[in-house]
């Protein structure tokens, strides 16, 4: 079943700490509560194309797929594509906005087996769902010094 949710949110912290965040598969767990693990099955440079071993916790279940880098414009704009069984797009635009980042999250897929089940939440529960994660990376960048940010991948020109 095919599904599309768009989240605007506002972060009150730069567009580079921000971007950073959602650069790094591996930070992920710190604001994202269904992310249990991603791991970089790739070796050398981030670039597009790169793939992250994943699993996210639905539950008591444990779902299993690749995420890989599709789009990189540094500060502005990221592309993932997950494999089966989200079979999904997610793409994050960041605006620098006084005192902030607002970020429009746009995520789009056709889930596949068993997890066809969440099909049945409607479109703005999934968005209220989605939109909290925001609000933890917000506290989370709040109460942490820049220095302790993931740095930014380089991510090599788009193909």
């Amino acid at each position: 079943m095919r599904r599309a949710v768009t989240v605007h949110a506002t972060v009150d912290q730069p567009v580079e700490r921000v971007f950073a965040y959602l650069a790094d598969p591996t930070s992920w767990p710190e604001f994202v509560p269904a992310v249990v693990y991603r791991r970089r099955i790739d070796s050398g440079p981030v670039v597009i194309g790169s793939r992250w071993q994943a699993t996210d916790g639905i539950g008591p279940f444990k779902v299993h797929f690749t995420d890989e880098l599709a789009a990189f414009e540094p500060g502005r704009r990221l592309v993932w594509l997950s494999s089966s069984p989200w079979n999904a797009r997610t793409e994050y635009v960041l605006t620098r906005i006084d005192g902030g980042t607002q970020v429009r999250a746009r995520y789009e897929g056709d889930i596949a087996g068993w997890l066809r089940s969440l099909a049945w939440l409607p479109g703005p529960i999934v968005a209220w769902i989605l939109a909290k994660d925001f609000r933890r990376l917000q506290k989370l960048l709040a109460g942490r010094p820049a220095s302790l940010d993931p740095i930014e991948p380089d991510a090599g020109a788009n193909p």
